[in-house]
């Protein structure tokens, strides 16, 4: 419960009076546990209908990691599945191999699937790329995100094409995406600034879809812990060596002086994407010589990580 002097601070909802547990600095409320669960399950609703993201029959792979933003995709999707009767659900969990952090996670994704009885696949980059993150990053350690994040793009897709699924679900919160942006501005990648990496021939790719990318990490947090589905699990030993960690300390200061922050940089970016025509880079579709997957050139991301070992 929220305090200020000693006092309760009540719910902003009239004519609730129940004791705030969150205050929202934008759009400026305070909400109590159950306004605060149904703001939520609103703006998780909103932006699935204003995208469109989910159409009747889907199969959806929910990119479940066991963390907390995949927790919560997973378990409000699955409450949401009575609104959507023909809509299935996949649970895949990727397991890159980091010692003393992966096993912890893909429990607690075993016992939410279990519990839920959702179907749940597991694929490990051992079985797919011949090693664990940890055997492929020696040597080369601080470019573990780069490396990491290309080889579980294409483990998950593998995984949800064997799985049947019509689209990937991601726990891409409003923070990620608010780093992201300022993230591809610091590199002065303008083409992945103006083009989702979900984006491309609709024919070669799952699309890929963000149902949490309205919520920010701090409302996601309150909503696993008031429903009971808050679990502490260890960080990632290789984060340390990201750019998006110190641009997510930048981002979390810049939002507390200045609330709206994070919003504004995405309808930045939303409106860069809508003035620009033509999107560099896009070109026909080309297939890898050595793997056959979709590629940007001869030779895939992938194909180019798994060649050269440091």
């Amino acid at each position: 419960m929220m305090r200020t002097g000693g006092d309760e601070i009540p719910c902003s909802c009239a004519p609730c009076s129940e004791p705030a547990v969150i205050r929202l600095r934008d759009p400026g409320q305070h909400l109590c546990s159950s306004h605060c669960i149904r703001y939520i399950g609103d703006i998780f609703f909103q932006t699935i209908d204003r995208q469109r993201m989910i159409a009747p029959g889907d199969r959806i792979a929910v990119a479940f990691s066991g963390g907390k933003d995949s927790t919560a995709l997973l378990l409000l999707l699955h409450a949401a599945l009575p609104v959507w009767p023909d809509v299935t659900l996949v649970a895949i969990t990727v397991d890159e191999g980091i010692a003393g952090y992966r096993d912890e996670t893909i429990r607690a994704a075993v016992d939410l699937t279990a519990r839920l009885g959702v179907e749940h696949h597991i694929v490990s980059f051992a079985s797919l790329f011949g090693g664990d993150l940890d055997t492929l990053l020696k040597g080369r350690e601080p470019r573990a995100c780069t490396v990491c994040g290309i080889l579980r793009r294409r483990a998950l897709a593998t995984a949800a094409r064997l799985a049947g699924a019509t689209r990937i679900a991601v726990g891409h919160n409003l923070d990620d995406e608010a780093q992201s942006v300022l993230m591809n501005l610091l590199r002065g990648d303008f083409p992945h600034l103006v083009q989702d990496a979900a984006s491309g021939e609709p024919e070669c790719f799952i699309p890929r879809i963000k149902p949490l990318a309205g919520l920010s990490e701090r409302e996601i947090v309150t909503y696993l812990v008031l429903t009971g589905n808050y679990r502490e699990l260890p960080e990632c030993p290789y984060t340390g060596y990201a750019l998006r960690s110190e641009v997510r300390a930048m981002l979390a200061g810049l939002e507390f002086r200045h609330p709206g922050t994070m919003k504004n940089l995405i309808r930045s970016r939303d409106t860069i994407r809508k003035h620009t025509n033509q999107v560099p880079g896009k070109g026909g579709v080309q297939r890898c010589r050595e793997c056959g997957e979709v590629s940007s050139g001869e030779i895939c991301q992938v194909c180019r990580i798994l060649a050269r070992p440091g």
